[in-house]
C-alpha cells in the first residue's frame, strides 16, 4: 500500500512556478475513492493516476481535482507527459503519444533536445459554443468589479474543448486582479442563464511588458480550487473564443501566449494554437514546458 508520485511544475520552465501536479505512475489496486482522497491529501489543483491501456491509447489517465474527477484536463495532460518521460514510459526521441481520458483519446505531441523533453502540445477536441450571461449588472455584482470593468463589445459565455468555463473579457489586468468572486451569486447568475456552476475564466488582452496575448486567472470554487495557477482545458476554449469574436486573427490564432497565475505568485505561461479554415475551427492544442521537482510516496499501509 505504498504510492510512488512525481511532483512536477507545469507550464514553466522555473521551478516554483507554474501549476502544481502530483502525478501517480503505479496506482494498481486503488479506487476511485481512494484516488479522490489522496487528491484531496495533495491538495493541488489536479493530481493524476496511470492505468494500463483499455483502448487504443497508449495509457488511461484518471484526474482528480481535490473535489471531483475530471473528463479532461490541459495541465495535469501536460505534466504528466512529462513525467511519464522522465519515468522512461515515454521512450526518449518519440514525437506522439495518446492519453485515454474520459472524453476519448487524447494526443500528444513531443519535442526533444539533447536533455530530454523540452515542449509537448496536446490536441483539443473542437468548441462548442454555449449559453451567454445576458444580465451584466448581476455579473458585475457577482465577481466584485463594475460594468465599466466588462468588455462592453464582447459576451461572458461559455465554452468547451472537453471541460466548460465561462470566459469574462474584462478591460485591464487591474481589473482581472480585483476579481473576488460571491459564488452564491455566481450561482445563482449561472442557473439564471441556463448554465451549470463552472470555472469561471476572467481574461484581458491589455498588453504588458512581456510577449503575452492574453492576462488571466480562473477560479473554480465548485471544482475545490479556489484559484488555478494555469488551466490548459480553458486555455484550447480561450484561443477559440478570441479567433470567433476577431480579437485575434486567424493567423494570430496559431501563435496566442497566455500569462495566467501572476496573481497567486505562480506564473504560468501556456500556449495556445488554433487552426482554422473558411471560418471554421479545424484544431486546437495547447502546449507548454513542465519541471519535475521531486519524487515522494504515500503509505497507506
Amino acid at each position: 500500500m505504498k504510492y510512488r508520485y512525481l511532483h512536477l511544475d507545469v507550464f514553466t520552465d522555473r521551478a516554483l512556478e507554474g501549476n502544481q501536479l502530483a502525478v501517480f505512475p503505479e496506482p494498481a489496486g486503488l479506487t476511485a475513492a481512494q484516488m479522490q482522497r489522496i487528491a484531496a491529501e495533495m491538495n493541488f489543483s489536479e493530481s493524476t493516476f496511470m492505468f494500463p491501456r483499455e483502448g487504443t491509447g497508449d495509457v488511461r489517465m484518471r484526474i482528480f481535482t481535490p473535489d471531483t474527477e475530471l473528463p479532461m484536463a490541459g495541465h495535469p495532460t501536460i505534466g504528466s507527459t512529462f513525467a511519464l518521460a522522465a519515468e522512461g514510459t515515454i521512450a526518449r526521441g518519440r514525437d506522439q503519444f495518446v492519453f485515454e481520458l474520459g472524453v476519448g483519446p487524447i494526443p500528444v505531441s513531443l519535442e526533444w533536445d539533447e536533455r530530454g523533453l523540452t515542449f509537448a502540445w496536446m490536441t483539443q477536441l473542437l468548441p462548442t459554443f454555449g449559453a451567454t450571461i445576458a444580465d451584466r449588472r448581476g455579473l458585475a455584482d457577482a465577481i466584485g468589479a463594475s460594468t465599466e470593468d466588462l468588455v462592453a463589445s464582447l459576451p461572458a459565455q461559455e465554452v468547451s474543448c472537453g471541460v466548460p468555463f465561462v470566459f469574462v473579457p474584462l478591460v485591464s489586468r487591474t481589473a482581472v486582479d480585483a476579481v473576488a468572486i460571491d459564488r452564491k451569486a455566481t450561482a445563482r447568475l449561472c442557473r439564471e442563464s441556463g448554465i451549470e456552476e463552472r470555472g469561471m475564466f476572467f481574461f484581458t488582452t491589455e498588453r504588458g511588458s512581456g510577449d503575452e496575448a492574453v492576462y488571466s486567472r480562473m477560479l473554480a470554487p465548485g471544482f475545490g480550487i479556489t484559484e488555478d495557477p494555469a488551466t490548459g482545458s480553458a486555455s484550447g476554449p480561450l484561443g477559440c473564443y478570441l479567433l470567433r469574436y476577431g480579437v485575434v486573427t486567424a493567423e494570430q490564432a496559431r501563435t496566442i501566449l497566455s500569462l495566467q497565475g501572476v496573481a497567486m505568485g505562480r506564473p504560468s505561461r501556456i500556449h495556445i494554437s488554433i487552426e482554422s479554415s473558411n471560418s471554421a475551427i479545424t484544431k486546437v492544442r495547447v502546449g507548454g514546458k513542465s519541471v519535475l521537482i521531486g519524487r515522494g510516496e504515500l503509505d497507506l499501509t
